[in-house]
């Protein structure tokens, strides 16, 4: 894993993922129904959510990933993002179900979205989400990212055969919604 920069926004601070970060992030991925649409079904130990955080944060080592934080606190959740080729981003994010409705995971995407596009010369991000995953894709057409496609098949989880869906947006799109 790249280690990411510190991102903060008005009320949060993305700080790199850590293995420390597991018995916080714990609650998250042991979460049935917040794991429902991750690519892997729900965590039954604190050491399964540390072997999957550490050492490359969960995603790959061309991946950078941050620990969602209030103010530099525990881990509430995490982001990550993975440059597929130069200048395309990739983006994954996962919060806390008890602290849904609270604007985090928006602040937190938005966060990234913006360090992404000035920090690491983006031209364009996508998210990879579950066709069911209703309050993913509401986040993401909240934030300006346009469906794009559907891939058929595309992934094996712990449900089975799903489809994805794919949502990007451009920089340009992005600066000229601020």
């Amino acid at each position: 894993m790249i280690a990411p920069d510190t991102v903060a926004t008005d009320r949060l601070v993305l700080r790199p993922l850590v293995a420390s970060d597991a018995e916080a992030l714990f609650p998250a991925f042991s979460d049935p129904e917040l794991m429902t649409w991750w690519s892997s079904g729900p965590h039954a130990t604190v050491e399964e959510t540390r072997a999957y955080i550490a050492p490359d944060g969960g995603y790959g080592d061309d991946w950078f990933a941050w620990a969602i934080t209030l103010n530099g606190g525990d881990a509430i959740g995490r982001v990550g993002a993975g440059m597929r080729r130069k200048g395309v981003w990739e983006i994954g994010y996962l919060l806390r179900r008890d602290l849904w409705g609270r604007g985090f995971a928006r602040e937190a995407v938005s966060g990234v979205v913006d360090h992404l596009f000035a920090e690491k010369e983006a031209r364009r991000l996508f998210a990879d989400v579950d066709p069911d995953n209703v309050l993913s894709i509401g986040l993401l057409r909240r934030m300006g990212f346009r469906e794009e496609g559907r891939l058929r098949g595309e992934w094996e989880t712990h449900l089975g055969v799903r489809d994805s869906l794919i949502f990007g947006l451009l920089r340009d799109e992005w600066n000229a919604g601020r």
